[in-house]
């Protein structure tokens, strides 16, 4: 199994799973010209895709899916609550699923495990995705951790992380303060810190990748969530992954 991101920010979102035949797109948040570039960066074709996993209804993760999934075949999962929000937007396409926030559905060669997390969405869920032997987890919007996504996270093999913000940058932005009250509430976006408590909470001896994903570009660095994430694990910041906004990353193998 191996996955890698087309893109990871609040500008748009997209990360492939890839094993055997099966390639799953979580979240597309770029137009249709721009999700087949940053595709075709990686080595794939729109229509080698099996499928787009949808984690919420926000822009920057849904916005894309409706017009890509129907220019190219490709069948679309979200969750009730998700679908029930931007329904009318995949009105007329056919393989539009919809599944409960616990429900583990299968695509190909590919388990998706979905898990709620605490975001001021719908029915907001994050994936764990296995293909029976490694298992990938994915995080990129909550506000917080609960013991849920713990257990949901414990174990795995690699880790796609949000660290959206560092504490003390947001603070001091010149964003409105309802803005910094959302960012960093309880249903907003994980901060450094936030991420590295979160990762100190989980089992971390099979992990061989971790990326910190979501950085904000206004009020984070990657040398600061890279610091924080290092410092949970107790590695160099070298071992630690970012995903950007422009190119994502590139392939990393799971064995």
């Amino acid at each position: 199994m191996r996955f890698a991101s087309i893109g990871s920010g609040s500008e748009g979102n997209g990360l492939v799973v890839e094993s055997g035949k099966t390639r799953l797109l979580i979240d597309c948040g770029f137009g249709v010209r721009d999700t087949a570039a940053r595709l075709a960066r990686i080595g794939l074709a729109p229509e080698s895709l099996s499928a787009i996993i949808v984690t919420h209804e926000h822009a920057d993760h849904v916005g894309g899916v409706p017009a890509f999934a129907s220019r190219h075949g490709i069948p679309v999962w979200l969750t009730f609550g998700t679908l029930g929000i931007t329904g009318e937007r995949f009105a007329g396409m056919d393989r539009v699923y919809g599944f409960d926030s616990h429900d583990r559905f299968v695509v190909g060669d590919l388990e998706v495990r979905p898990f709620p997390v605490p975001h001021d969405a719908r029915e907001p869920v994050q994936f764990v995705v296995t293909d029976g032997a490694v298992r990938l987890g994915v995080v990129t919007d909550l506000g917080t951790t609960t013991r849920y996504v713990e257990m949901s996270l414990s174990g795995c093999d690699a880790l796609v992380l949000e660290c959206n913000h560092d504490a003390d940058m947001l603070a001091q932005s010149d964003y409105p303060m309802s803005l910094k009250q959302r960012i960093g509430g309880r249903f907003g976006h994980l901060c450094n810190d936030g991420a590295a408590t979160l990762l100190r909470a989980l089992d971390t001896s099979h992990l061989q990748h971790i990326v910190a994903a979501h950085l904000s570009q206004q009020n984070n660095t990657p040398a600061r969530a890279c610091a924080a994430l290092a410092g949970a694990l107790g590695c160099t910041t070298d071992w630690i992954g970012v995903a950007d906004q422009a190119r994502g990353f590139d392939w990393r193998s799971l064995s």
